[in-house]
């Protein structure tokens, strides 16, 4: 469980740095601080936590399931943020989809914020003897100066835009089913194995890999035919 958990994490800030090269410097700044802001007044509440009580809160199916429902709204806006932005880009959208689209745009997401406690509270535990309140003075800088340059860096990755929002639209799909298997929490019917079949894993992400790779080729061959024809 716990290493499902640490993967709808990874998916979770992706999905957030993905969000973030959508908006001007502004707007990353701005979201970047507000997360800063989060870590400097959970500080207080993270240096409480304990490593037994955090196994507790994921041993629990009632709160996974408390969890989950969060995980669904969180995904519901950032998938509805996908389409409108991507049909903005294809052509003119309505007033009332501009709002809709300025309020997903803006909203940084209802699960990143557990994301940055979890990761304040593993700092906290991996620096003993270190001062709490500078270790989240220090936590909040880092995110609000590296959090932009990382969406930046991110941008240049990927500089188009439509390839940037296919990517965080099968993140947040991931994070989706992700949060299914969190829900179900070991309450199944098949029988739990530590073995780990490699071949099959390898021939799952191989797949994975040559989908993305054959979209990536589709997409810009579509794009240069379309612009040999304009000319």
């Amino acid at each position: 469980m716990e290493i499902v958990v640490m993967i709808i994490m990874l998916t979770v800030s992706f999905s957030f740095l993905l969000k973030l090269t959508c908006h001007g410097w502004p707007g990353r700044v701005v979201l970047s601080a507000l997360a800063a802001l989060f870590v400097l007044l959970a500080c207080d509440t993270a240096t409480t936590q304990s490593k037994t009580q955090i196994a507790d809160w994921l041993s629990q199916p009632d709160l996974m399931l408390d969890t989950s429902v969060w995980l669904t709204v969180d995904v519901a806006f950032q998938i509805a943020f996908c389409v409108l932005y991507a049909k903005k880009l294809a052509g003119p959208i309505t007033r009332n989809e501009k709002w809709m689209l300025a309020v997903c745009q803006w909203f940084p997401g209802l699960l990143i914020f557990p994301v940055l406690f979890a990761m304040l509270t593993r700092l906290i535990f991996s620096m003993p003897g270190t001062d709490f309140d500078t270790i989240g003075r220090i936590t909040a800088a880092a995110l609000l100066l590296v959090t932009p340059l990382l969406a930046r860096g991110l941008e240049l990755l990927l500089p188009e835009a439509d390839i940037r929002l296919e990517l965080m639209f099968m993140v947040n799909m991931l994070t989706a089913a992700l949060g299914i298997v969190a829900t179900v929490n070991g309450r199944t019917a098949a029988v739990g194995t530590n073995t780990v079949e490699w071949d099959a894993l390898a021939a799952v992400a191989a797949l994975v890999l040559a989908g993305a790779a054959s979209g990536i080729f589709i997409n810009r061959y579509v794009t240069a035919k379309k612009i040999t024809k304009l000319k």
